[in-house]
């Protein structure tokens, strides 16, 4: 027999399942066509819905591109979240956990690419978006992982592996070094360089970091 609840949940399952190919066809025309030149139509297309029915769940272009960006940065911010986490949670060997750590966090230029693509496009057509939308970008992913960072830095610090008198300046440091070398050749992700140069590339970031804020012996 059919409870009296069952008979409403199909429909609202169908509707966020609706949702969700919609925000993922959004990902993929925004990453592809910048949000400029992406159009409603196209994005009805890629998720094989009508124009209507996006409309019936976004009011317009830039409600589902805010959307669009807030979900992905979210998802790609718990990633590396986890990651910290991973690789930071027992540290035994100071420089290679963190050339593991920064292996792990270029990956997500690959493992994310749809994600990676829309941040091409928006650090393109910045100077035409809304400013807030770029802060809830920041603060959506990479600013609250930064913070996340610099707080694990900061216990390093305080077991006296670190020097880092401003920890979270200090994970800023960590993921320019380690991070915007790689970034910047493969045109955030879009030409992987080979694992070997990535390898070398995070390596020679991590030791240039420990040359910084590795804690120095008393004498």
């Amino acid at each position: 027999m059919t409870g009296e609840n069952d008979t409403p949940t199909a429909p609202r399952r169908g509707l966020a399942e609706k949702r969700q190919a919609i925000t993922r066809a959004a990902r993929r025309v925004f990453g592809r066509d910048g949000y400029s030149r992406a159009g409603i139509d196209a994005i009805a297309a890629e998720a094989g819905v009508s124009t209507r029915t996006i409309y019936n769940h976004f009011a317009g272009k830039e409600l589902l591109f805010r959307t669009v960006v807030q979900e992905s940065t979210g998802q790609v911010g718990n990633a590396q979240l986890e990651v910290i986490d991973r690789h930071l949670a027992k540290v035994t060997d100071l420089e290679s956990d963190l050339v593991a750590l920064g292996l792990a966090w270029v990956g997500s230029l690959t493992a994310f690419s749809d994600h990676f693509a829309l941040v091409r496009q928006i650090n393109a057509e910045a100077a035409h978006l809304p400013k807030d939308l770029l802060e809830a970008w920041q603060a959506a992913g990479p600013r609250r992982a930064v913070v996340e960072l610099g707080c694990r830095f900061g216990g390093l610090a305080h077991r006296g592996l670190l020097d880092a008198p401003d920890p979270e300046r200090a994970a800023q440091h960590f993921v320019l070094l380690v991070g915007s070398e790689i970034t910047q050749r493969s045109y955030w992700g879009a030409f992987p360089l080979a694992p070997a140069e990535t390898e070398e590339l995070v390596t020679t970031g991590v030791r240039a970091f420990l040359r910084a804020y590795a804690a120095r012996p008393a004498h």
